[in-house]
């Protein structure tokens, strides 16, 4: 076998074994592990992230305050004292989390709390602070 033709074997064996027996070389048989984590640690984590940055809580508050009407987010940007590139992706962050949603009606984007998701998450919060 030509050194060429080895390296090629080596690394299909090698590929092959990761798939079929994991990352370890010493295990003989595939082992499958149950997943301890649930999807609604998954999405208290997510909700925590977002409310990881105190500029983000602000920005919760700030809407929280103002339910019965949406945001501008030129609005925000006058308050606060950050680029509006840096509150685009707090919005972004609060928004992909769920938190919040937006209605795009150029050139102007208007944010406002997402009942559903912010209910959820005041429960599951205080579910997991209960404990």
């Amino acid at each position: 076998m030509s050194k060429w033709n080895f390296v090629v074997f080596h690394r299909i064996i090698n590929i092959i074994s990761y798939f079929c027996f994991g990352n370890s070389r010493n295990e003989s048989t595939m082992i499958k592990k149950e997943k301890p984590i649930t999807d609604n640690q998954k999405k208290i984590a997510r909700y925590g992230k977002a409310l990881s940055n105190p500029t983000r809580v602000f920005i919760l508050e700030y809407l929280a305050n103002n339910l019965n009407k949406c945001c501008y987010s030129g609005d925000m940007a006058e308050i606060l004292p950050i680029a509006r590139s840096t509150l685009s992706e707090h919005l972004k962050e609060l928004k992909n989390a769920g938190l919040i949603q937006g209605e795009i009606n150029p050139p102007y984007i208007r944010y406002c709390i997402n009942p559903e998701n912010w209910e959820e998450a005041r429960l599951m919060f205080a579910k997991f602070f209960k404990k």
